[in-house]
């Protein structure tokens, strides 16, 4: 007989705790996981082609914020926040709130609406997406609950002693949860179940059941020693008619008892021959004069009868809040906050959640952000913000969001060498990374050369032709030496090849034009999927391979059409030219999908474009994007499809020629770069 969920809920949470352990142990060392800064994003978004020099892109500001956007699996994020590096502190005991709304609908439907130019596309999640959801339901809650747990117990490890966590569910799994995170925060640090209830909710579903209008927030802090600040709520107008129903020069007020609601000895006195009440006054002798000679105290002309504090209403700052929610409603309409994301949360709730349990200036965290709501609402209260997301549509939403309310500095950073760290899953935290490519060479299809012949295992051959198969390292960038060296093998291995083929995992910035230059017809570079070893790990090689694309390189084309310079500034025209999208064939759309996608590349490449930037001055290593637009951004041409394809920057002087960098990420999450050295001032 199976076991029931609370008999299994022991071992789910001894492996949760043992995985954790396993975690913290690698916080140090060559193993642990690191954070790869993608970009600085210096939010200053398109406005018809003005960019004015904005003084927070050279302030420093950027250098000490914890403002930062991840995209990748949080359990890994969470853990290379926890190690930190070189140049970013652990962050272990910093946070002083988190929030997340981790999903909790096994038939959640994560597919992705793409509307382009004359067609909409219908994206299914990408491979690391949908096994990541397939491992949360595979045994239904069990698995829902056994991925919380690790994360659960390293996010505690990021809170600081006054810091507290909300998590987010519904009454699919919010009963279990609750007893996760007794076991984890501990019972005696419980400290709300908020309920929420969703105004304008759904109507009745059925004749026999009752609409679910709430969700389940439970509140739980790492110490007695947390932040609560009290918040107010709009008064009732119901509660406003039948309490404020005095009236005094103009001004409405409502009477409040001044009487102690416990016995309170030290405050028993006799006022202005008012009789004392049974437990004492509420204030103290020198606050009841105070109150008297402010004209707030009321005195009714039966003296047996209790003084009242005035409050008028002008002055009535609401009513604090209880752990019923029911002045906050899901987004609708025409809100100006809707972003089209399906989980995504009002501002207004996260406001109320921030403003409870954090400060100015604390650091707050969400690690399911979805559409950025928990960023957008702590960067507007004031907060430091480190959010992350699994979802490429999550990631690219919510930086736009964060351009588009002019936020402070953030860093967009990924997993670093997260294929290293999902082949440590797979194959065994003493994998070889030669083992790594035997795996891709044997999916490519490829035939390993003899071992004298073949360089750290990364070598292989088709069989039935005379053509080589490079694996590189998932380790490094795959750069124009690699593909010189790869040449290299093409011409001297077992006496020549016609052919090679490089596998690559990572590219360097300019890799496409890196390939045109080469010249080279007899050299393909395919990207291997970043995907790859999730499927493995499920299905085996066999199945996998008959499933796996490796596709070629998306490819931009942009160029510096002019540098200009006055007395005191300097103006840089930039524009893009052409956008080659990698294969769709290995992108998760169905056939006809994919023919509509081909159809819009041929006649309108430019239109896959969702977000683009520019960095004037790039030193090769953090990319700094001062100038950015994006699809949406309607303020330049009133076009919500397209994004503008010339940008003009104004900048502070520079002495010298330019190395400037063009970023594209199309509408799939695809990257690519163009630099652009030794830009000189024009005549």
């Amino acid at each position: 007989m199976a076991k029931s969920l609370l008999q299994q809920l022991p071992s789910i949470v001894a492996a949760g705790k043992r995985q954790a352990a396993s975690i913290l142990e690698q916080l140090t060392g060559d193993s642990r996981v690191s954070l790869q800064t993608r970009e600085l994003v210096i939010p200053s978004r398109d406005r018809a082609g003005l960019n004015l020099f904005d003084e927070k892109a050279d302030s420093g500001e950027f250098v000490s914020s914890e403002n930062r956007l991840i995209y990748g699996d949080n359990l890994l994020a969470v853990a290379a926040l926890l190690a930190g590096d070189d140049e970013t502190p652990s962050l272990r005991g910093r946070f002083d709130l988190i929030y997340i709304d981790p999903p909790f609908d096994s038939k959640a439907d994560y597919r992705s609406k793409i509307t382009l130019p004359g067609v909409t596309l219908d994206q299914k999640p990408t491979v690391l997406e949908q096994f990541a959801y397939s491992d949360t339901w595979a045994d239904g809650t069990a698995s829902y609950l056994a991925m919380l747990a690790p994360r659960l117990m390293l996010m505690r490890e990021l809170l600081s002693n006054e810091g507290a966590i909300y998590v987010h569910l519904d009454y699919h799994v919010s009963h279990y949860v609750k007893i996760l995170l007794d076991e984890i925060f501990g019972k005696e640090n419980f400290r709300n179940e908020v309920i929420w209830k969703r105004k304008g909710g759904s109507a009745l579903s059925s004749m026999n059941r009752m609409s679910v209008n709430t969700d389940t927030i439970f509140h739980y802090s790492k110490t007695d020693d947390f932040i609560f600040n009290s918040v107010y709520m709009d008064p009732d107008p119901d509660y406003v008619e039948q309490m404020f129903r005095h009236e005094e020069n103009g001004r409405r007020f409502m009477l409040n008892v001044c009487s102690s609601p416990t016995y309170r000895p030290n405050l028993i006195f006799d006022y202005k021959g008012y009789a004392t009440p049974p437990n004492g006054w509420r204030y103290s002798r020198q606050r009841m004069e105070e109150l008297d000679a402010a004209g707030l105290l009321y005195f009714p002309e039966d003296k047996s009868k209790q003084i009242y504090k005035k409050v008028y209403l002008d002055e009535y700052p609401g009513q604090l809040v209880t752990n019923l929610w029911t002045d906050i409603s899901l987004l609708k309409g025409r809100n100006a906050e809707i972003l089209n994301y399906a989980t995504q949360k009002p501002e207004a709730l996260l406001n109320r959640i921030i403003a409870i349990s954090s400060n100015p200036g604390s650091l707050v965290g969400d690690f399911f952000v979805g559409s950025g709501t928990t960023a957008a609402s702590a960067e507007k209260l004031g907060r430091r913000w480190t959010v992350s997301d699994l979802g490429k549509p999550a990631a690219m939403i919510t930086r736009k969001r964060l351009i588009d309310q002019d936020s402070s500095p953030f860093l967009y950073q990924a997993i670093g060498d997260y294929q290293v760290e999902q082949a440590r899953s797979t194959l065994g935290r003493r994998f070889r990374l030669g083992d790594l490519a035997k795996v891709v060479l044997d999916l490519f299809g490829a035939l390993p050369l003899p071992p004298e012949e073949n360089v750290n295992g990364s070598l292989g051959r088709l069989p039935g032709s005379r053509t080589l198969v490079f694996a590189d390292s998932p380790s490094r960038l795959t750069i124009a030496s690699t593909l010189r060296r790869a040449q290299g093998y093409r011409d001297t291995k077992l006496g020549g090849f016609d052919r090679v083929v490089v596998l690559g995992w990572n590219f360097s910035a300019g890799i496409g034009q890196d390939i045109a230059d080469l010249n080279d017809s007899n050299l393909e570079v395919l990207v291997i999927p970043p995907d790859l070893l999730d499927p493995l790990k499920k299905k085996g090689s066999e199945k996998v391979a008959a499933e796996v694309r490796f596709s070629s390189l998306q490819f931009l084309q942009a160029k510096v059409d002019g540098r200009y310079a006055s007395h005191n500034s300097e103006s840089l025209e930039v524009s893009l030219i052409n956008y080659v999208l990698l294969s769709p064939d290995a992108i998760n759309l169905d056939d006809a999908g994919k023919a509509s996608l081909r159809e819009l590349m041929n006649k309108e490449p430019l239109s896959l474009i969702e977000y683009w930037a520019v960095d004037p001055d790039y030193d090769g290593e953090v990319f700094r994007s001062i100038w950015q637009d994006y699809r949406g951004n309607t303020e330049n041409d009133g076009d919500p499809l397209r994004v503008v394809t010339q940008a003009n920057l104004d900048l502070e002087p520079h002495v010298g020629p330019r190395r400037v960098c063009i970023r594209a990420v199309d509408v799939f999450g695809f990257e690519s770069e163009v630099v652009i050295e030794g830009v000189e001032v024009m005549q």
